[in-house]
């Protein structure tokens, strides 16, 4: 008996576990996903009118004056809230269509403050109505008729649904305005008030029965991306409505931004300065309040990425003696570019215009002796095939390359470098007479665009840098490290440009290996030249005018070949990769837990779960209850009864008795026919 209760009770557990929640869902989880609303507080129907609502208070507020009826503190508190509510006209609109109630707190407040006392002692009106007015925040509001166009615009969306009578979009509205002035010219900024019933049902979000609701309340925050026309693509913001976090969300969610960090005076040199790319523009950002980065300067940020680093500092007055040793910033808010080591900082205080701080980057993106890299070499005029600053009708051109591995020794050359750069600046603004005839010739070339002075990372582009240092010492200025001492070198490369080539095609397909060979080479010819002097200022200007006025003057011979690719020295930035590149793994995957679980908060709350899981408790019961019927039905028919297994065998006894008794038996006289006998055939008579 216990093993078929045990064997019930396994078979019919689906059944009741779909029994059990159904019932808990009914009684428990289904009464807090609708608790009780105002119009039942005041014993009204849902979405009556304001007339309604005011007859019901009136005729309980008679009761209690008569004294008939005596109502406790806290239901006082729910029937006048309810009341004052309900009979605001955009408070009401508010509720009945999304939900709303932002001053829900002040119920448990008010019970708090008043317990213990009697009605008549509350202080009403217990809600506070918005005292400014809607024109004093509510700009670029966007209409129904209006939202259909306003998608032809290329620039991503950021709106605010808000509501006139709401007093968090009050509160809301100075920090819109400043969010609105940092977006301007990167986004378009609109507002969308909640009586545009179609607009703002649009933007909200729906619960599983089909009633739109903003989780959050007002104001809510949503954005449409570049190219986004509709509801399925729009982000919305669901964090702390605040200045800082609104932009920097929009930033990086929408605008695809990088983010810039902060950095303190013990972080900033191992953390930012030492890991930053030698070869890009070190900018820093001094601030006294500690925001985040403007969208313009993120933008700014992501357009030089290939040029300069950012990184952010706050700034306190008991770091002051520090900053100024380091840098010379003497005050916040500043900006600070770090160019070539060794040089003196470039400091820009005062607060940071957008226009004026694009500008002031554009004119420092570059070192004061730039680097030459795979995508500076056509800017810098030292490629074959990109032909010279000067223009394309330049036939002859020069740079001038300093190659070496990273290091003192090559800082140091860097700087010779630059003073080589500054002296030729100089001299091409002075008159011929008061300068050296030897320096003459290249401060022309240079201010005519036709010398370019550069260097070159000997480790990075080793091929590069073997290719023109074709001596046997190369191994010392080029490719990696293999001994203590490095030997950077300066070169200069002679362009020639054949005029007669300028509609030279590379035809795509070689038919022969000659075919090939013409495929690859570069259309500009080009010569090298070493140098092996001392690093004297002097003596570097007087080898270069030499080696122009022999380019320019003396027939070359004509000298062309296929140069090495530049190797990038940048990989791929994070943030080309779209939106989700921005976020990492663990909080892509802490989203999309929190995403499924307040899915499943808002499925909870549909009233269709419950019968669902009940009717699935009972087409179970029965599907069990009839399949066990049937099988012990086959059961017992395949077993027969115990008369019938004696009816059955009886017979087969007989018959073995019968055959038994008949082996022991004599034979009859009948059995066996005598072997003289005959038979006497029968007459017509017979």
């Amino acid at each position: 008996m216990a093993g078929d209760s045990a064997a019930k009770i396994k078979a019919y557990a689906v059944p009741a576990v779909l029994f059990s929640l159904s019932m808990l869902y009914q009684l428990v989880l289904l009464p807090r996903a609708f608790p009780p609303s105002h119009y039942d507080v005041l014993g009204l129907k849902t979405y009556c009118s304001m007339e309604e609502v005011k007859e019901a208070y009136e005729n309980l507020e008679s009761k209690w004056n008569s004294g008939l009826e005596v109502p406790t503190t806290t239901e006082f508190i729910k029937i006048r809230y309810a009341y004052e509510l309900l009979t605001n006209p955009i408070w009401k609109r508010n509720y009945d269509v999304f939900g709303i109630n932002e001053q829900d707190h002040v119920l448990e407040k008010l019970s708090q403050q008043y317990a213990g006392e009697k009605f008549s002692n509350i202080a009403l009106p217990l809600l506070r109505t918005v005292a400014s007015d809607t024109a004093d925040y509510a700009f670029n509001v966007i209409t129904s008729k209006e939202f259909q166009s306003m998608f032809q615009d290329s620039k991503p969306w950021l709106l605010q649904v808000y509501s006139s009578g709401s007093n968090q979009s009050a509160q809301f509205a100075n920090s819109w305005k400043r969010i609105a002035a940092l977006l301007n010219g990167v986004a378009n900024i609109g507002m969308v008030e909640l009586g545009e019933v179609q607009v703002a049902a649009y933007l909200s979000e729906r619960k599983p029965m089909g009633r739109f609701f903003f989780r959050n309340g007002l104001p809510s925050v949503v954005a449409f991306p570049s190219g986004c026309k509709t509801s399925d693509c729009l982000i919305r913001f669901e964090g702390e409505l605040s200045v800082d976090a609104v932009t920097d969300w929009f930033a990086m969610a929408v605008l695809n931004l990088p983010r810039i960090f902060y950095y303190s005076k013990e972080s900033l040199g191992p953390r930012f300065l030492a890991k930053s790319s030698p070869h890009k523009v070190k900018v820093i950002f001094f601030s006294k309040t500690g925001e985040r980065a403007t969208p313009a300067i993120r933008q700014a940020a992501r357009d030089y990425w290939n040029y300069a680093t950012f990184a952010c500092v706050l700034w306190r007055e008991e770091e002051f003696s520090v900053w100024w040793n380091t840098f010379g910033v003497e005050s916040a808010p500043a900006v600070v570019f770090l160019k070539d080591p060794g040089l003196k900082p470039l400091v820009y205080h005062g607060s940071v215009n957008d226009s004026w701080f694009l500008d002031v980057l554009e004119q420092n993106k570059q070192q004061e002796l730039p680097q030459l890299r795979s995508l500076t070499s056509e800017e810098l005029g030292c490629d074959a095939r990109g032909y010279s600053r000067a223009g394309r009708d330049t036939l002859t051109w020069y740079c001038a390359i300093l190659a070496g591995r990273l290091g003192p020794e090559l800082d140091s050359m860097r700087e010779t470098m630059r003073r080589v750069q500054e002296t030729l600046s100089k001299s091409s603004v002075l008159k011929a007479a008061s300068e050296d005839e030897h320096s003459i010739t290249a401060a022309v070339a240079l201010k005519s665009k036709r010398l370019t002075l550069s260097w070159l990372d000997g480790e990075t582009q080793k091929n590069y840098c073997f290719f023109y240092l074709n001596i046997e010492s190369s191994y010392e200025t080029c490719g990696p490290r293999r001994v203590r001492t490095d030997v950077p070198r300066l070169f200069i490369i002679r362009y020639e440009r054949n005029a007669t080539e300028d509609t030279f095609k590379v035809d795509k397909k070689a038919k022969s290996i000659w075919g090939f060979h013409q495929q690859i080479v570069d259309p500009a010819a080009q010569l090298s030249v070493t140098y092996n002097g001392s690093a004297k200022v002097s003596q570097i200007i007087q080898w270069m005018s030499n080696i122009i006025e022999d380019g320019d003057s003396r027939k070359l011979p004509f000298y062309r070949v296929k140069t090495p690719e530049l190797v990038p020295e940048d990989a791929e930035p994070f943030w080309s990769r779209g939106p989700q590149g921005l976020l990492s793994k663990s909080m892509g995957t802490k989203q999309k837990i929190q995403r499924t679980i307040i899915r499943i908060y808002d499925y909870l709350g549909d009233p269709r779960i419950g019968p669902a899981l009940l009717l699935g408790a009972l087409m179970s019961f029965g599907s069990i209850w009839l399949m066990r019927t049937q099988q012990n039905r086959s059961v017992q028919s395949s077993q027969p009864s115990q008369a019938d297994n004696d009816d059955k065998l009886k017979p087969r006894e007989r018959r073995r008795e019968r055959n038994a008794s008949k082996r022991n038996l004599p034979p009859s006289i009948t059995d066996f026919e005598p072997k003289d006998s005959y038979q006497t055939p029968l007459s017509d008579s017979d």
